[in-house]
């Protein structure tokens, strides 16, 4: 069960990648990045009250261009 914005969640929370309990990453094998998933690592990281996340895309040429960093 998560809470946000006083709103429950029974179905809970899942993550895809949670690294030392410090950094959320989004993993995605997509050909293009909708924004939908950028506004889904920020809604991880609010309701996690974690402040760093990453968008991981593996769909693409060269990796440093698939990955989006996200800090709030």
């Amino acid at each position: 069960m998560c809470v946000y914005d006083g709103i429950i969640f029974q179905e809970g929370l899942r993550l895809d990648i949670l690294v030392e309990d410090k950094i959320v990453c989004e993993i995605k094998v997509i050909d293009l990045v909708n924004s939908v998933w950028e506004a889904q690592i920020l809604s991880h990281l609010k309701l996690t009250d974690k402040r760093l996340g990453y968008l991981i895309n593996f769909n693409v040429v060269n990796i440093g261009s698939g990955i989006k960093r996200f800090v709030i």
